[in-house]
């Protein structure tokens, strides 16, 4: 992996951190809405950790490919990655 690993680490730890949290809020029978937003916060910061990962594939492995047909391999790999994100 090309990503920056402690950023990544430590997005995963918050996001862990948040989602034993959430089932805290659940387990004590908070408030749903209140529920909700924090597992909203637990998305955005899985998403900022698959974004660092996706953007060093991306300005590493792609760039750094050694012919055009590895190049065109890695790019159809993210091109189908987009597919299930979106």
């Amino acid at each position: 992996m090309r990503a920056d690993k402690a950023k990544v680490l430590r997005l995963l730890k918050t996001a862990s951190g948040q989602i034993d949290g959430v089932i805290k809020m659940i387990d004590e029978d908070r408030y749903c809405l209140d529920i909700s937003s924090q597992i909203m916060a637990a998305q955005s910061v899985l998403k900022r950790a698959n974004r660092e990962i996706i953007s060093a594939h991306v300005s590493g492995c792609v760039r750094e490919a050694s012919s055009d047909s590895e190049r065109e391999e890695k790019i159809d790999e993210i091109l189908m990655l987009l597919e299930k994100l979106m």
